[in-house]
């Protein structure tokens, strides 16, 4: 099962790396930080750099929630594991299908590329195909889209890289 920990931001480098130290490898199977690609201009030219896609979050992977309860507690900076009262809540089957197709196995999602068609944008290929209706804002200046998702049981808004190609193509 897939689990969130709430840190401060900032810190969720270093969260993961105590994870993968503190905690026994029969009970934490993988500890990540999913990212997404976006474009910065520095220097004169454009680089692609890698941003965390959901700041102030780590994702574990363990089967055994009990023991990776305690094991956390070792862990210096956590703030809280997202749970509903004492029960420690994983995420669901769909959220975990849409972060394996939205950042592969590796959990980076890769710069998405479409055009602007009167007042909707049309993702030509990337990640963001067939998430057209989730994206709430677009920067063309900086490449990149907001998107508004439900995940963790909250809505988020999480950015991503999206490269403009067009505007109103005819």
């Amino acid at each position: 099962m897939w689990y969130v920990i709430q840190v401060r931001s900032g810190t969720e480098r270093e969260i993961v790396k105590q994870c993968q130290s503190v905690i026994s490898q029969t009970v934490l199977e993988r500890s990540f930080l999913p990212c997404f690609e976006e474009m910065k201009r520095y220097q004169g030219a454009w680089h692609k750099e890698q941003k965390l896609l959901f700041p102030g979050y780590v994702f574990l992977i363990s089967e055994d929630p009990e023991q990776l309860y305690r094991s956390l507690k070792q862990v210096i900076g956590l703030t809280k594991l997202l749970k509903t009262g004492d029960q420690i809540i994983s995420l669901t089957e769909a959220e975990i299908r849409f972060l394996l197709k939205f950042g592969g196995k590796d959990q980076l999602v890769k710069m998405s590329t479409g055009f602007v068609e009167q007042d909707r944008v049309v993702i030509l290929e990337g990640p963001l195909k067939g998430l057209e209706g989730h994206v709430c804002k677009v920067n063309r200046h900086k490449r990149k889209a907001e998107l508004q998702l439900s995940m963790f049981g909250r809505e988020l808004k999480v950015q991503v890289g999206l490269e403009i190609v067009a505007k109103n193509p005819v």
